[in-house]
């Protein structure tokens, strides 16, 4: 049997065991109901930075860890592990076909929603959304259910309520949290306040040190493949201009701390987890994406960014125990996706090699052919990694559109690096248990979105136009693999290796609050880790 079709079958394997446990699970008595859930998101943690930093951590992090219910094995089980498809998945409970985010860039941009107190034009809103969240099942069965859900990144901040107009504030690279209009007229007062602690500016002039002394870190801090190049060695120096150290920050560990000092100043303000209702709070904390992108998972800075963000979570929990009563606090930490490594520094055996795959080439080919037919070119959009065409518009030339898909596959299976070309028809006649590229492929996109093709690279390799250093957004499961861990007096703490799915979260959630879905989700109830 090969390699691809055991692992396939073993995840299969794990579907229908977490699935038998569910129904196993039945009459497993509800817990008690928590006042509050918290949900924190980090964003592009890798599963094995648990264990890999392991030793050297004694913070929340460990804290989760030691006490909580640890998934092991849980994926994202969709192809574009990308922020926005991860974070609508979460307290959704269903796949990005069904949420209709799928990418990034059909995510939360709307110019319709202008940003608060901002000159930033960009605009956000949860518009392109579909469907419910948590937050939507809790206030069905009871209208008082409340939700504050922040964040360094708008989409991270606002995919995970959903279309719920609730407190939802992001982080702008000028130094302030804000929300849109979609949400609010303006700011709170509790929020103008904490803008104006300038907590950002304030770190004008400081350098990023290492948190442990240099020979707790094993990774060399002299890869110039990091940063492009540029900014690449210990120490990492903020700029002395309080405007460029406010955007610099995001690159930083700070970032973090920052998000969790206006989560905590967001209890402090408002009644959520005070009453009767179970409220919702959402944390995403985007320092590991950010520094991620710029220095890889290998690096350095990831292994410090690891350490400190274990160390940012224990005083945040310590605090959170402080406003709310931990009996009454049901905590979950997850993963949007995990991330490749840097392609340049893969082992010198790998076979195939990852390579920086560019389709550029292909598609000045295809504009050109479009072109001799007299065809507008946006007839053809070519998105990796997918292709989109526009049939109707298509049928009115010369141009064949089967043919033209057909051409279009052929060339992009031999550009170095493409693993497989498939038409989407025929992923759905794929065999799910058997392929779980063509699987995840099928939950990723909703049945309007008119997909021709999907284009899967080999493991590590990357698209050359989104990675300045390295990147996410591939069905391997070094993207899909992600931490999940469920913390709180209901839960059944231990280690738990079976496959299971982060779409299984926020069914679970609910039935620790005591509330249903109100809508079919893709997620099962994990009862084995109930108390």
């Amino acid at each position: 049997m090969s390699r691809c079709l055991f692992g396939a079958l073993a995840l299969l394997a794990g579907v229908e065991s977490a699935r038998a446990q569910a129904r196993a699970g039945a009459d497993v008595a509800p817990p008690a109901r928590p006042s509050l859930i918290v949900l924190i998101t980090v964003d592009q943690m890798r599963a094995d930075y648990l264990d890999r930093f392991g030793p050297q951590l004694n913070g929340g992090l460990a804290r989760l860890v030691r006490g909580g219910a640890r998934f092991t094995n849980a994926h994202h089980d969709h192809a574009i592990t990308e922020t926005a498809p991860g974070h609508a998945t979460l307290l959704a409970g269903r796949f990005p076909r069904s949420t209709n985010i799928w990418s990034n860039w059909a995510g939360v941009e709307d110019s319709g929603a202008p940003l608060i107190g901002t000159a930033i034009e960009r605009g956000a809103s949860p518009a392109r959304f579909r469907g419910t969240t948590l937050v939507d099942w809790l206030r069905a069965g009871d209208p008082r259910t409340r939700a504050l859900s922040v964040s360094a990144k708008d989409r991270s901040a606002i995919l995970p309520v959903g279309r719920a107009r609730e407190q939802v504030y992001w982080y702008v690279p000028d130094g302030r949290f804000t929300t849109s209009a979609y949400y609010a007229e303006s700011l709170p007062s509790w929020v103008r306040a904490f803008n104006d602690r300038h907590s950002a500016q304030r770190r004008a002039g400081q350098a990023w040190q290492l948190a442990l002394p240099d020979t707790a870190y094993p990774e060399r801090d002299s890869i110039e493949f990091e940063a492009g190049g540029q900014d690449f060695t210990f120490p990492h120096q903020v700029p002395v201009d309080s405007a460029a150290a406010a955007s610099y920050v995001r690159v930083t560990p700070w970032i973090d701390e920052v998000t969790l000092d206006l989560a905590l100043e967001g209890l402090r303000s408002l009644p959520l987890g005070r009453g009767p209702q179970t409220d919702v709070l959402s944390v995403s904390l985007s320092a590991t994406d950010f520094i991620g992108h710029r220095y890889g998972p290998d690096s350095r800075e990831m292994h410090d960014q690891v350490v400190r963000l274990d160390r940012a979570l224990g005083g945040f929990i310590d605090s959170l125990y402080r406003l709310r009563d931990s009996a009454r606090v049901a905590l979950v930490l997850t993963a949007d996706h995990g991330v490749a490594p840097i392609p340049e520094l893969a082992p010198s055996g790998a076979r195939p090699g990852p390579a920086r795959v560019d389709l550029q080439p292909l598609i000045e080919r295809t504009h050109a052919a479009l072109r001799a037919a007299a065809a507008d070119t946006g007839m053809v959009v070519v998105e990796p990694p997918i292709v989109v065409l526009n049939r109707p518009a298509l049928k009115r030339t010369r141009v064949n559109a089967d043919s033209l898909v057909a051409r279009l596959a052929a060339d992009a299976r031999q550009v170095p690096g493409v693993l497989r070309v498939d038409r989407w028809r025929d992923l759905l006649k794929a065999d799910q248990s058997t392929d779980a590229i063509a699987r995840r492929w099928v939950h990723q996109f909703p049945a309007d979105a008119a997909i021709e093709l999907v284009v899967t690279l080999t493991p590590g390799s990357v698209w050359r136009a989104y990675a300045p250093v390295t990147t996410h957004g591939s069905p391997h499961d070094y993207d899909t693999h992600v931490p999940l861990i469920f913390y709180g007096p209901v839960f059944r703490p231990g280690r738990y290796e079976e496959f299971v799915r982060t779409v299984d979260l926020a069914p679970t959630l609910a039935s620790v609050a005591g509330v249903k879905p109100v809508e079919a989700v893709d997620g099962v109830v994990l009862r084995r880790i109930f108390k």
